[in-house]
């Protein structure tokens, strides 16, 4: 069947089964030390932040250094929500499936409603598999684009994970903004979803100090509710991030309930282990990869610029903020804070609980997220969370180490896969394409349940994240907008788009395409878009 033949029969019923998730949870919550420990709160436990909205992989924009330019739309949808219990908290509530998001470009089209959960992927449709034949009469005109440059790609059956077409598919290109897949299965895999990340306030080593403990939560803000968006989107229960000013409450209420007004401050980096600063480092797609930091090291926090400039010291700055609530509710903080490591173990006995916590919204809810907006920060974070599971040193070496060693027990094809970071900015990175659409088979698969975040967390064609501003009426793919759900990427010269779409026959198909062009970066991926437009439009056999 040619391009074309399909396309009014899959507007019949297959589009809708691409949207929404089911999440399976557990209940944990990571600690600054790495342990399973605690049970997630419920609201209470956070308040809203702020969040990324653009694929930072560091080309174009401001000084050439800016990547995929798509606002996003809407953020992942999560389980807990924002509240004013500065205390205790109790069992979380269950949690929900995430919403479609929409746009925030004026006038765009609302984003398709949650239909079935991954109806392609959940069950047998018993939709015919697509031939190698049918994919390269299909796919020919589009690949033979010259403005793609060098292309591999890789065309294969999501459900069974079997390859079905390619070229250069075993080949390893530079995958910018798609390592952040390999970073998001890893973490997936290891950590339970439903855990978050916790950061407290503990008495000091020594007397009269409290130190503010790191837990590797960058979504940690210290914007009032109101002020946060995620995506372009205002926060909601589900995406909220933790609060620095609920923290300061629990903490100012804590020490006065001590007969305590006046401390000193300093704040523990130990979680991370290794130099913060990315070999791309920039101060603007990426700030310091440190634990501690609020509203991810953003000189201004609401600012929604593609790539913003960020502190030079995130986790300093950020326990100057703290001890300005404090100081705000009543606490004197005498001197200025500095790291210092706090006291071992972690004080848990009754009596000796933290003087304040918050928790991040689940790792689900934060993998959708990072991949949605393509979050660089966020990606770094969760890759050294992956290193924390996975017993490794929480560095750039460290979780590049960690993601490789989880991957290959999941049986992916690593060798010749070249990892040195979470997010994809390092232009070393080497994935061949069927290694990506090996990792999205993974997350499509019945036997990895725990993994379809990384799917639903993909931004929608022409809708939602790096994908809100393509696929549109000049496109020349404007027929798969709300079909296709894919990661982009895009450095100097890279460009790449992997993800899934239903063909006309109602099959789910992973795929990849991977490009090195002196084309412009925007004619170079409206080319990619045709490509994958050409997979959703035909049953190719």
């Amino acid at each position: 069947m040619g391009a074309g033949g399909g396309a009014a029969r899959r507007r019949g019923g297959t589009a809708a089964g691409l949207f929404g998730a089911a999440l399976l949870v557990v209940g944990t919550v990571l600690t600054s030390g790495g342990a399973y420990a605690q049970p997630s709160p419920p609201p209470g436990g956070h308040s809203a932040g702020h969040g990324e909205d653009e694929d930072h992989d560091g080309q174009g924009g401001r000084d050439g250094r800016k990547g995929d330019h798509g606002k996003g739309g809407a953020g992942p949808r999560s389980n807990d929500g924002p509240g004013a219990e500065p205390t205790r908290r109790a069992a979380p509530p269950v949690a929900s499936a995430p919403a479609a998001g929409g746009s925030d470009a004026p006038g765009a089209r609302p984003a398709p409603a949650p239909g079935a959960v991954l109806a392609a992927v959940d069950g047998d449709t018993g939709a015919a598999v697509p031939t190698a034949q049918g994919l390269q009469q299909a796919l020919a005109a589009a690949l033979a684009d010259k403005s793609l440059g060098e292309v591999t790609f890789a065309v294969a059956d999501a459900g069974t994970g079997q390859l079905l077409y390619g070229s250069g598919e075993n080949t390893p290109a530079t995958p910018a903004s798609t390592t952040k897949l390999a970073t998001a299965i890893a973490a997936l895999s290891l950590i339970p979803g439903d855990a978050r990340l916790h950061t407290r306030v503990v008495r000091g080593a020594d007397p009269g100090t409290i130190t503010l403990v790191g837990g590797g939560d960058p979504t940690l803000t210290a914007l009032p509710a109101d002020q946060v968006q995620i995506g372009g989107q205002p926060a909601d229960a589900d995406t909220a991030p933790a609060s620095l000013d609920l923290l300061a409450r629990q903490t100012a209420d804590t020490l006065k309930s001590l007969g305590t007004t006046t401390v000193r401050l300093d704040y523990d980096l130990s979680l991370y282990a290794g130099s913060p600063q990315h070999r791309n480092h920039d101060g603007q797609n990426i700030a310091l990869v440190v634990p501690l930091m609020v509203d991810e090291g953003r000189v201004d926090p609401k600012s929604r610029e593609d790539a913003p400039d960020r502190v030079a010291d995130p986790a300093a700055a950020a326990a100057e903020t703290f001890a300005a609530l404090l100081r705000a509710r009543g606490i004197t903080v005498t001197g200025k804070a500095a790291p210092a490591a706090a006291p071992a173990p972690a004080p848990t006995a009754s009596g000796q609980a933290p003087l304040g916590d918050v928790f991040s919204p689940t790792v689900a809810r934060l993998v959708e997220r990072l991949l949605t907006t393509s979050d660089n920060q966020l990606a770094e974070a969760m890759a050294r969370q992956v290193a924390v599971a996975a017993h490794q040193p929480a560095s750039f070496e460290g979780a590049a180490a960690a993601v490789t060693q989880e991957l290959t027990r999941l049986g992916v094809p690593m060798g010749g896969v070249v990892l040195n970071d979470g997010s994809g900015l390092h232009p070393g990175n080497a994935i061949p394409p069927a290694v990506l659409t090996r990792l999205l088979a993974l997350a499509a698969s019945e036997q990895h349940p725990t993994l379809r975040p990384v799917l639903t967390g993909l931004p929608v064609a022409g809708f939602t994240g790096t994908l809100n501003k393509r696929y549109g009426s000049g496109s020349g793919a404007a027929d798969a907008a709300g079909l296709i759900r894919a990661k982009t990427g895009t450095l100097n010269g890279v460009n790449t788009l992997a993800g899934t779409v239903v063909d006309a026959d109602g099959r789910l198909l992973a795929f990849a395409v991977m490009t090195r062009t002196t084309a412009p970066a925007d004619t170079a991926r409206a080319a990619m878009d045709r490509v994958a437009g050409r997979l959703g439009g035909c049953g190719c056999h």
